[in-house]
């Protein structure tokens, strides 16, 4: 049997019912239940974990939108058709361009929404740029952590009596043709199943990460790095959604990430490159233009001397870093490492003291490098940080392949009447490989998804 299919309703109906049901409650999920609750439908969420956590839990809990109060509020004049050629630029325009509208200019909403109506205390990321981002534009709760955010949005949901049953994996959808009935789920307890009917079903259950075979099918060229996701990305919504018809769109995109800590496992934020820090091999030297963004620097990381790096900046960039959840953990647990000098840096991590110097006083100050990069006005100084990273798989951004309101599209063209997938489970805006994702583009997918499909209207 396979781990999910699709099947008709069953002979002696269904256990329970309800209007909208989520698979999955990670953000998009989540999201989904409140938006739609808000619109006076019933709902359940099943979570395959214990607790809610996901792949957002494991995040920063960044999310990129364009002309809200908090930008205001700073001053920066931003715009969703500015936003919208940000996300363009950086995939090469392989994006639907109705869809990037869609997110970009729903991303603002979103974060109203959730401050105004929930009372989630976003603010603005201002203190540094994220690469490809025209504007300051990331907003994230106080500790900047994925988990703060997953606790958040559960609390919301907690407190509109939203029934989020958790240790249940779906296991089968049955349908009538392209109208979804309901879905089978399996109590991991007991070991039980149960059916549930529903008038709408969003799929929130995320990509395919954790499915190693997959990954070796769509994207080889990632599969040896560390899989920083969350295990239960299996690849769920895109079996059910080939077996229904479903179209699929750029299986081979991924977030990547070239600053995970090793072993730790930690992820180091990459304001410590943005803000005038590099990466350095083995032998002291750089390698590429570490401003083209950290999901490319997974694999240039990966194809260095022991598939790690050092990542060096300096005690300025580290206090920028501070106001991330997960750098202070990385320095809790002895990951970064401080020195006063080049010589004792070096040894610390074992590399030629020659080179790193040569390395670090090469390093232009108001110019360009020989690999394309452009460095201020501020250089490293002493005391100076490093790090050992290496490059990860954070998730796959291709998927099911949805119209602007999380609807799928069978491969006819046609679009189901009341299937919808949102967050990893449906095809994003990063194009077709690593190197199209913009910061914070998974988010970006599963609050604006996650808040349409949800709002819209039963069938």
């Amino acid at each position: 049997m396979n781990p999910v299919e699709v099947r008709p309703p069953p002979d002696n109906g269904f256990d329970i019912d309800t209007d909208t049901l989520i698979i999955g409650a990670g953000a998009c999920g989540l999201i989904a239940a409140l938006a739609a609750v808000e619109n006076g439908q019933s709902v359940v969420v099943v979570e395959a974990d214990a607790v809610p956590s996901g792949s957002t839990a494991l995040s920063a809990g960044l999310i990129p939108a364009a002309n809200t109060s908090l930008q205001r509020s700073a001053d920066i004049t931003d715009s969703a058709e500015q936003f919208a050629l940000d996300i363009q630029n950086k995939a090469r325009n392989e994006n639907s361009p109705a869809l990037v509208q869609a997110l970009s200019s729903g991303s603002a909403e979103v974060i109203e929404w959730l401050i105004n109506q929930h009372k989630l205390p976003f603010s603005l990321v201002d203190d540094f740029d994220y690469p490809g981002h025209t504007h300051r534009r990331m907003h994230g709760l106080p500790t900047r952590s994925g988990s703060e955010l997953i606790d958040a949005l559960r609390s919301a949901c907690e407190k509109q009596g939203i029934d989020i049953i958790c240790n249940r994996r779906a296991s089968l959808i049955h349908h009538e043709g392209l109208l979804i009935k309901g879905v089978s789920v399996n109590n991991s307890v007991d070991q039980s199943v149960e059916s549930i009917a529903c008038n709408k079903l969003i799929l929130a259950c995320n990509g395919f990460g954790g499915n190693r075979a997959m990954i070796s099918a769509h994207m080889p060229e990632i599969e040896n790095a560390l899989w920083f996701g969350h295990s239960g990305n299996l690849g769920d919504a895109i079996t059910w959604g080939e077996q229904l018809g479903a179209s699929v769109k750029h299986l081979g995109a991924f977030q990547g990430h070239g600053n995970v800590a090793h072993p730790h496992g930690i992820l180091i934020t990459w304001a410590v490159i943005t803000q005038g820090g590099v990466q350095v091999n083995l032998h002291g030297e750089r390698f590429w233009d570490e401003s083209q963004g950290y999901s490319e620097a997974a694999r240039a990381v990966l194809a260095q001397p022991e598939g790690t790096a050092i990542a060096i900046f300096d005690d300025r960039i580290a206090n920028i870093a501070r106001q991330f959840e997960d750098f202070k953990q990385a320095e809790a647990t002895g990951a970064v490492v401080t020195a006063d000098t080049v010589e004792a840096l070096a040894a610390r991590f074992n590399l030629p003291v020659e080179q790193l110097d040569a390395t670090l006083k090469g390093i232009p100050v108001n110019d360009k490098d020989s690999f394309g990069r452009t460095f201020g006005e501020t250089s490293l100084s002493s005391p100076y940080t490093g790090v050992r990273v290496t490059g990860a798989l954070f998730h796959t951004q291709g998927g099911l392949d949805v119209n602007t309101v999380g609807q799928v599209y069978h491969r006819d063209g046609h679009l189901f009447p009341n299937l919808y997938a949102g967050g990893g489970a449906a095809c994003g805006v990063s194009g077709s490989s690593d190197s199209g994702y913009l910061s914070g583009n998974g988010l970006l997918s599963a609050f604006v998804l996650g808040y349409r499909a949800g709002s819209q209207a039963l069938s």
